[in-house]
């Protein structure tokens, strides 16, 4: 299992979210007060923060990267085209959505127009930054043995801006996260893969790589 070392000491703590979070951290202050955070622009244009949701505490945590167009709608991670294909990985290992805690490293939707469209767009350097102490917080309360990033932006928040889909993908890495961080395929990726062949590719390589993580976990 590999190691990565911390980011805590690339970002500061006085700026953004740190300022909104309660003094007593649960489940229910947390997520009541990120309802009110204005740590960066993204809570202009969102109809809803997108906090975490499921089981608490809990063995096997997912971080995506930012909520979609459903899920800002709704208020919920991980309710759109996404969350169904991450639900099919989960229900393929008997798992749940209520058996696992899920979340999303930016809890504002990130979108440009297009149309009468609102089409996601990737957030910027700052706005993970912001949102940090956020998902920090939810590690605090969740206690995960194994986390599972989904997708680049979740997996560089976490173990770093060098680390690579497409070269670490599915590796166990050692976090003061988690005993076990493991970067794979966000679900929206495989959903935008032009041919597919390579969405058939990914979607299998997610399924192996939740596998791991639940055996990991020691959730089953």
């Amino acid at each position: 299992m590999k190691s990565a070392g911390s980011l805590s000491q690339q970002s500061t703590r006085a700026e953004s979210a740190a300022n909104y979070l309660p003094r007593r951290e649960t489940f229910g202050s947390l997520k009541k007060s990120a309802e009110g955070c204005r740590g960066c622009e993204l809570y202009e244009r969102a109809t809803h923060t997108v906090f975490g949701a499921g089981s608490v505490p809990a063995r096997l945590m997912f971080i995506g990267e930012v909520p979609g167009d459903v899920e800002d709608r709704r208020g919920e991670p991980f309710v759109g085209p996404a969350g169904r294909v991450l639900d099919e990985a989960l229900a393929a290992t008997g798992l749940a959505r209520r058996d696992v805690y899920v979340t999303n490293a930016v809890k504002h939707f990130s979108w440009e127009q297009r149309g009468k469209r609102r089409l996601h767009a990737r957030p910027k350097l700052r706005h993970v930054t912001a949102c940090r102490p956020w998902w920090e917080a939810e590690i605090r309360i969740v206690r995960p043995r194994v986390i599972v990033c989904l997708g680049a932006l979740a997996a560089q928040a976490l173990l770093g801006r060098d680390f690579r889909i497409t070269r670490q993908r599915g590796e166990a890495i050692q976090s003061e996260w988690a005993n076990c961080v493991i970067g794979t395929w966000h679900p929206s990726a495989i959903l935008r893969a032009p041919e597919e062949e390579d969405r058939r590719r990914m979607r299998a390589e997610l399924l192996h790589d939740v596998r791991f993580a639940v055996r990991q976990s020691g959730i089953k």
